[in-house]
């Protein structure tokens, strides 16, 4: 099955584009998890059986994990996903950015070690820190295009040959990078009008669309400026808003939240 069969797969089992990041902070978990042995791992599994007939995709954040020394936990993470929400799409939050060899070794981490699905990937080093990334029809890269923080701004707003620098990687997403149909843009929800401006940019692609939540995003405006012409076209992640909202019960109805503002 090829990525693209596998995402479209995932929004018609799923019925919505939700995506659930798997950004594990031992301090915000609940008490008992916190202290028990591998925490990491057994918050992930603790979310992702809540919500995990809900999503389209998880999006486990390799920082969040690395830095507690918790990598064996992540690829036991990724391989629970599989096993139990097969249809999901697994993306891999990384952000890799490199050439040559070393982006072919980071695909190897992502594809090979963790198994992920898709990756995120910087495009700053021009076509040799992605197309490393294209060689599996199977698996995707997930580029950078316009993020959320707010000091992104001054550089992917600059203007190159009279358009935004993020509209020119769209462009380039679409028309080049796009070959294998396993190209994503990450595109925030904190800037609704950049948002329509790289659906036009990059009418095919699916947009991974971070920032509903805690960072404050409309995903009911996200779907109505960002969806294809065929309604699909989004991944939605919500993050801490959903893995840090109480108990068994609000984490549930802070998905069921967010899944029915995509699916309206």
């Amino acid at each position: 099955m090829t990525f693209s069969q596998k995402l479209m797969s995932a929004w018609e089992t799923s019925g919505a584009g939700l995506c659930v990041g798997l950004d594990p902070i031992i301090e915000r978990m609940p008490a008992s998890i916190a202290a028990g042995p591998r925490p990491v791992l057994t918050f992930n599994k603790y979310v992702i059986d809540i919500v995990g007939d809900l999503v389209c995709a998880f999006k486990p954040q390799h920082a969040h994990h690395a830095a507690v020394g918790a990598e064996e936990d992540l690829a036991e993470t990724i391989a629970y996903i599989h096993e139990r929400f097969p249809r999901a799409v697994v993306i891999l939050d990384a952000k890799r950015g490199d050439i040559g060899s070393t982006a072919e070794m980071y695909a190897r981490e992502a594809f090979d070690r963790y198994d992920a699905d898709a990756v995120t990937v910087n495009p700053f080093m021009g076509d040799d820190s992605v197309l490393p990334f294209l060689n599996r029809p199977d698996r995707a890269a997930v580029v950078l295009c316009r993020t959320t923080n707010p000091s992104a701004a001054p550089i992917q707003n600059a203007v190159v040959d009279g358009e935004p620098l993020y509209t020119l990687i769209a462009k380039r997403a679409e028309q080049l990078w796009n070959r294998q149909t396993n190209v994503m843009l990450v595109v925030g929800a904190t800037n609704l009008d950049d948002l329509g401006r790289v659906r036009e940019a990059a009418p095919s692609l699916p947009f991974l669309v971070p920032g509903i939540g805690e960072q404050g995003g409309s995903a009911r405006e996200v779907v109505a400026r960002g969806r294809r012409a065929d309604g699909h076209g989004l991944v939605i992640s919500a993050s801490r808003s959903i893995l840090y909202a109480g108990d068994e019960g609000q984490i549930r109805r802070a998905a069921e939240a967010v899944y029915g503002d995509i699916a309206d």
